[in-house]
């Protein structure tokens, strides 16, 4: 991909001369400007390192970009981020990678071994179907739900997180992720008119919301089952502090995936646990509005942050704010965005590769402490795009 400096300046001032105010918040317009700079930012950077990526960005190791050649759990906001990009500047260049990558998924359709078929093929291929119309991308959408359905334990009512089907290791884990994935499950119904994947994501929802949602609103990353009975074990964790704590990135996932299965399917239980869940988060978030990577960790509030948490959340919580009619959560979102723009970018770095900073992706493993991540550019772009391009990221991701 090659973009030349001027066709680059020139599609982001015409985009940044197109943005509306911000109507409705308090210091609407330095956030404006900060939402501004950021979303410029992010395609210039996006631009300038696409001849240097020859896989997926993973997360970063010393501000360069690792690379997974099958996509990992993340390649689908690779390609994602090259369609806002794409909505964002009218470049078509930018198009062109997004389906050059959303192709290379194309072998993950057949994958039955994970639950995360829905990071990668929603922002990707179903993002693609929605704003080209070319059913191929529906129909591998609909061929990666048929690998998903098949991870469904009916004697717990879950969708098995992590392991091979015929591995017993983890055979009976459900973790806070899997609320993101059924919106794939969703869209094939919608689009086959097959009510199963619909009652297997309504169902794992359900379970989720049962056993995850503590009486404070926290939630812990894991619950375990047994994978023969169903009946309930207890929470665990892996990526949070402990299973009594709350991991800031799956509560962000739970935020943002009860709030979309509210708008699918009109179940107002998915509404009430959308609030709790952002209650909670909001009331434990530290003045800076950077979550840390855990907000029941010992260390909080001086602690590591994880800015991927916050960007999701935020996109959580404008969707949260339409949904619910509570502006303070359309309020709350801005302030994250804006925190993340002004505070947590790589603009002063001359070795870059990645937009997004100081996010974590496994503080109990050591692995990836305030580093950047591709989801991270993916939701600061898609929360952006909510403000600034509202309509044409509904028809993106469907709202």
């Amino acid at each position: 991909m090659s973009m030349s400096r001027r066709t680059l300046l020139a599609s982001t001032a015409v985009a940044a001369a197109a943005i509306p105010a911000i109507p409705g918040v308090a210091n609407a317009e330095p956030s404006q400007r900060v939402l501004v700079d950021a979303a410029n930012y992010s395609v210039a950077k996006l631009a300038a390192v696409a001849p240097t990526v020859p896989g997926f960005p993973e997360g970063t190791k010393f501000e360069k970009w690792t690379f997974t050649q099958d996509g990992d759990w993340v390649g689908g906001f690779y390609s994602g981020l090259n369609w806002l990009a794409w909505l964002y500047t009218g470049d078509a260049t930018f198009q062109t990678m997004a389906e050059s990558f959303a192709k290379k998924l194309a072998p993950r359709q057949a994958d039955t071994s994970t639950h995360d078929l829905g990071f990668l093929f929603t922002p990707s291929w179903i993002t693609a179907f929605r704003l080209t119309g070319d059913t191929s991308w529906r129909d591998g959408a609909i061929a990666a739900a048929n690998s998903l359905i098949l991870r469904f334990n009916p004697a717990g009512q879950f969708i098995r997180a992590w392991g091979a089907l015929s591995s017993p290791t983890w055979a009976g884990r459900a973790i806070m992720d899997t609320i993101m994935n059924l919106d794939l499950l969703v869209f094939a119904t919608q689009q086959t008119g097959d009510p199963k994947y619909l009652d297997i994501a309504l169902a794992h929802a359900r379970t989720q919301q049962k056993f995850f949602l503590r009486p404070d609103g926290s939630t812990p990353h894991c619950f375990d089952f047994d994978p023969v009975s169903g009946a309930p074990i207890g929470p665990a964790t892996v990526q949070g502090y402990s299973a009594q704590s709350c991991w800031s990135r799956g509560q962000a996932w739970g935020v943002y995936g009860f709030t979309t299965m509210f708008r699918r399917t009109g179940e107002t239980d998915f509404l009430r646990t959308a609030r709790r869940l952002a209650d909670f988060a909001l009331g434990a978030l530290t003045s800076d509005n950077v979550p840390v990577w855990d907000y029941k960790a010992p260390q909080n509030p001086f602690d590591i942050k994880d800015a991927s948490a916050g960007v999701i959340m935020a996109c959580g919580l404008l969707d949260l704010a339409k949904a619910s009619h509570q502006e303070r959560y359309r309020a709350a979102g801005i302030r994250i965005l804006d925190a993340v723009g002004r505070t947590c970018l790589t603009t002063h770095s001359t070795r870059a590769d990645a937009v997004v900073a100081r996010c974590t992706r496994n503080r109990p493993a050591e692995d990836g402490i305030e580093v950047s991540l591709p989801y991270a550019d993916y939701y600061l772009m898609e929360g952006i795009l909510r403000l600034l391009r509202p309509e044409q990221v509904a028809k993106a991701i469907g709202l």
